[in-house]
């Protein structure tokens, strides 16, 4: 029997929402300020999945002000298949509220957006028997509506809640024979969090909760997985029935730190006395009976495409002049829209970090243009390599403080610079040396390989930095143009000896 490894959507990849339309299943996944917004995957299987586009690709969809904080935007999703059409209800947490929108084919284009007035996030979708259409909502309510023109019908009424535990949201409800399900989300999205549910004969109630709330839980347990909670079930062709969660993977000397973000987990689930049952959440698992591996998507960006891949985000925007794939067949150049990464409104291209120990690489030619690559969080806790004026510098932000730590003059002309995340291996943990990995900030030319710094990684984690999103690793330029050749992203190869580079910026002043 074949096995699955978890998570199924690794790096920053929150809130899953699942649906199924005959032998394919799609999932979506909250943005919050990056842009094009709803990352959209199709699988066949539940376990291989590869990413198709975004919902919220277009401007007239999405317009975020530079003033929208870090882990503001859109937040939870849930993806619905009814009456032909696919349907995606979100919230825009920073202005606007909740909104759907809907498509023929998942691949786009999606509608402009339908505005819904219901409070709270994490909206539902569902619809009852006689074409009624239920919209639930944290807190927990829900109200009827009508999904073509967004009019509130009824409601928002009151829901089961939880069994009392702090922030009860993500609700979503399902008919399954003669009952309606509820299943939602406590504790907090942290370490607390769970899923639990809940039954009615009718969305109106009144609600039984299950006898063996939570349903799952990883809370005061060693597991690996932890945070454990805002699930969506699905039925699988062959009538089994399948989990998609978020978790995370925290490491390090307590409290442990996350720096992907809240990745997307699978999880079996089973019928017992009328009600789901699911065990905890393995690494591996027992895969389900479709069984359809993809193609593993290239590593490597050559920038060859007539147009950008689904996967490349930019913090609230990317305006269509700041970037460009045929100005310089074959690169892809990047021209600045703002002075710093310190502040919004920069131009920044990146990738979701989806490995622990990851090495991410690109190939620039500056110009008289200043471009690196960033390990970002927010504007606030990022890491950059970046080359100006034939000066190759590191840079770290963390917090109110930003230091530029190491220079190496380069020749004129195309530089490789590199981003590697590793664990540290075979050393006693400590709270000095207890971060989640090391960062290491390289560059690479005709001359050899440079390692300009190696910084601790805990300062780009949630745990440090706070917020709902995860480390995303790209190419930005913050002075005048520039043109990359490539970007790849992938797992880290086996340490290789690098020639050790560090000096005091006073040494080459401005």
């Amino acid at each position: 029997m074949p096995t699955y490894d978890n998570p199924v959507l690794p790096g920053f990849h929150p809130d899953p929402s699942v649906c199924r339309v005959g032998a394919d299943y799609y999932a979506a996944c909250s943005s919050f300020e990056y842009f094009p917004g709803v990352p959209l995957f199709h699988s066949r299987d539940l376990v291989h999945w590869r990413q198709i586009g975004n919902v919220l690709d277009r401007p007239g969809q999405l317009v975020f002000a530079d003033t929208t904080p870090a882990s503001g935007g859109i937040y939870a999703p849930t993806l619905r298949h009814h009456d032909g059409r696919f349907w995606l209800i979100t919230t825009d947490a920073s202005g606007g509220g909740t909104f759907l929108v809907t498509a023929e084919d998942p691949r786009g284009p999606w509608s402009d957006p339908v505005w819904i007035d219901v409070p709270g996030i994490d909206p539902d979708l569902a619809w009852d028997d006689d074409g009624s259409c239920w919209c639930a909502v944290s807190g927990c309510q829900v109200a009827r509506i009508d999904p073509e023109t967004g009019k509130v019908l009824e409601g928002p009424l009151p829901l089961w809640s939880g069994t009392g535990l702090r922030d009860p949201e993500a609700p979503h409800l399902y008919r399954v024979g003669e009952w309606w399900y509820l299943l939602i989300a406590e504790g907090g999205t942290a370490l607390g969090h769970g899923v639990s549910a809940a039954r009615a004969r009718s969305p109106r109630g009144p609600w039984e909760p299950a006898p063996g709330n939570p349903l799952l839980s990883h809370r005061g347990t060693a597991s690996a997985v932890q945070c454990t909670g805002h699930a969506d079930l699905v039925e699988a062709a062959d009538g089994t029935w399948w989990m998609l969660l978020l978790g995370t993977r925290p490491r390090g000397y307590f409290p442990e730190y996350h720096a992907l973000g809240r990745e997307t987990f699978l999880v079996p689930v089973e019928w017992a006395d009328g009600w789901p049952r699911v065990g905890p959440v393995r690494e591996r698992h027992p895969a389900p009976a479709a069984w359809h591996p993809l193609e593993p998507a290239p590593a490597r960006d050559d920038f060859d495409a007539p147009a950008l891949a689904p996967y490349w985000i930019s913090p609230r925007s990317r305006p269509d002049d700041c970037w460009s794939l045929t100005e310089r067949p074959g690169w892809l150049t990047l021209r600045a829209t703002g002075d710093s990464l310190d502040r919004p409104g920069a131009t920044f291209l990146g990738r979701r970090q989806q490995h622990h120990d990851c090495r991410v690489a690109t190939r620039v030619d500056p110009g008289a243009g200043r471009a690196g690559l960033s390990v970002r969080i927010d504007e606030s806790h990022h890491y950059d390599i970046e080359v100006h004026r034939g000066v190759v510098s590191a840079v770290a932000r963390i917090g109110p403080l930003r230091q530029r730590l190491a220079e190496h003059f380069v020749p004129a002309g195309p530089v490789t610079l590199v981003v590697e995340t590793r664990t540290p291996a075979g050393q006693p943990r400590s709270a000095a040396s207890g971060g989640p990995d090391e960062v290491l900030l390289s560059v690479e030319h005709a001359g050899g390989t440079f390692r300009l710094a190696a910084l601790d990684g805990r300062y780009l984690s949630s745990q440090v930095a706070g917020g709902f999103t995860g480390r995303v690793i790209g190419m930005y330029v913050t002075e005048g143009a520039a043109a990359f050749d490539w970007c790849e992203h992938g797992p880290a190869p086996a340490e290789v000896p690098q020639r050790a580079f560090a000096v005091s910026p006073a040494d080459y002043p401005e």
